[in-house]
């Protein structure tokens, strides 16, 4: 780096009337596809209901008071998200530090010292003990001619909304990872409601062996297999307090609570989901944190292009000083004491064996990855969002299935039993029966539960009522 030290006062001007053919690194954002409508929204969900957006707290659209004050817990204790939180503070700070730079440096360094020369030097007029008291002020300013500090602060200030738009991605993904948690343990106390009123059936039912046997009407073989599944429904009512207490551990985590401090009552799921607002694709990149968030990486990039390309150009530094030095302290804030300096430099960089280059080849490139990152989360976002849309459809249609289904098996299981009491059928198509009709009823309630859940993700993959004028402008 040369440094030409030039005291002339209209350099600063000539260079502020060249900033105006300063290099301009415009933003555009970049362009994506985009369809008119979700193809499985405008061939199957017709009715809408009368809120047709999402609000933040889309949990409440499932009308659950016990899943509303556990998600009211996430935002106060959840640790993943307050990391988050402080994440966002240090973009923002960085985006105060690359703003400070637009304005003048002052320092005030005092300073006091006593010395003695060497009388031996090739040039000294004395030599004695002697006092100096220094009392500076040094300025210096770096005018941003070619935009070079605008393009860091606007580089650290999209930064910093990236930053904002992941602590709301975060903050959807708990809410949603907690609401999906939830239903599930839901969806567990409705199976294992069923699985003990299989349990309290089959107990009757073994006693109506047992009794039959005691009469000579039934053998000891329909006793053997009486019990066989009355042990077995009542070994699996048991291991599903397995995965209970599982999902139960994952909610304490979530809303920040040690483990053995949370207790969820059971409560079998019996509602089914509720109508979700889809709205059109191309809201959809407005409603999504994540995808605002790749997109300020972008604007990012960009900026950061801008500051590559403006390190070509030459800089002008503008500095100067002024304060008190005297060697007697009481006349130090005398006017003879007084001294000062000022003047510009200019710095040329005439030779680097091409590093601006290649660091000007690397932001360029950066800005083509982030395009490709955002043009990504963008298909990635659509295809959630159709994702979900197609599980409801088709959850939907497999549900009305399932419930003729479980019908059948109920029916059957009451003209087998029926059958068996008046000794038209052996205990073996007693034992088919409650099998598939507790089969299907827990088949049932498996898909109500995974209907829950795709409502859940369809919400989260709609941005969870989030919305883009929500980003902080700096």
């Amino acid at each position: 780096m040369k440094r030409l030290r030039v005291h002339w006062p209209g350099l600063t001007l000539v260079f502020l009337l060249f900033s105006a053919c300063a290099p301009k690194t415009k933003y555009v954002p970049p362009t994506v596809d985009v369809a008119p409508a979700f193809r499985e929204n405008a061939d199957w969900k017709t009715a809408q209901p009368a809120d047709t957006s999402l609000r933040g707290t889309w949990w409440e659209l499932f009308n659950d008071p016990d899943l509303n004050a556990l998600e009211q817990q996430v935002d106060v204790s959840n640790q993943t998200l307050k990391a988050a939180e402080a994440q966002f503070a240090q973009a923002r700070a960085l985006v105060r530090g690359a703003r400070a730079n637009l304005f003048p440096t002052v320092d005030l360094a005092p300073s006091a010292a006593r010395g003695q020369q060497s009388a031996n030097r090739a040039i000294s007029s004395f030599h004695q003990a002697y006092n100096d008291f220094l009392l500076p002020v040094d300025a210096t300013w770096e005018p941003d001619v070619w935009g070079r500090l605008h393009y860091a602060v606007s580089a650290n200030q999209a930064a910093a909304q990236a930053s904002a738009a992941d602590l709301e991605t975060a903050r959807l993904s708990i809410h949603a990872e907690l609401a999906f948690d939830y239903f599930t343990l839901r969806g567990i106390d409705r199976d294992r409601q069923l699985l003990d009123a299989a349990v309290e059936s089959f107990e009757k039912a073994l006693e109506l062996t047992e009794n039959r046997f005691r009469g000579g009407i039934a053998s000891q073989a329909d006793v053997a297999q009486a019990e066989t599944v009355l042990e077995t429904t009542r070994a699996q009512a048991v291991d599903v307090a397995v995965a209970r207490a599982s999902f139960e551990h994952a909610i304490a985590v979530l809303i920040g609570r040690p483990v053995s401090a949370l207790s969820i009552a059971e409560k079998p799921m019996s509602d089914s989901p509720p109508s979700v607002p889809v709205g059109l694709p191309s809201e959809l990149l407005e409603r999504r944190p994540d995808i605002a968030a790749a997109e300020r990486r972008v604007a990012a990039a960009n900026a950061q292009l801008g500051v590559a390309t403006a390190a070509f150009y030459p800089r002008l530094i503008l500095s100067g000083a002024a304060g008190f030095e005297s060697s007697p302290l009481g006349s130090l804030l005398s006017g003879p004491s007084a001294f000062w300096t000022i003047g510009p430099a200019l710095l040329v960089n005439v030779f680097d064996a091409g590093r601006r280059r290649s660091v000007a080849d690397q932001a360029r490139a950066e800005q083509d990855q982030a395009t490709a990152v955002y043009r990504q989360v963008v298909l990635v976002a659509f295809r959630e969002v159709e994702d979900q849309l197609s599980a409801l459809r088709i959850l939907d249609q497999e549900a009305t299935v399932q419930r003729r289904a479980v019908d059948a098996a109920e029916r059957a299981l009451m003209q087998a039993t029926n059958r068996y009491r008046g000794g038209l059928a052996s205990y073996l198509e007693v034992t088919v029966a409650q099998n598939a009709a507790l089969t299907n009823q827990r088949t049932a309630a498996g898909i109500l539960t995974r209907r829950m859940n795709a409502s859940v993700l369809l919400m989260k993959g709609l941005g969870g009522g989030w919305q883009l004028s929500s980003l902080p402008a700096n």
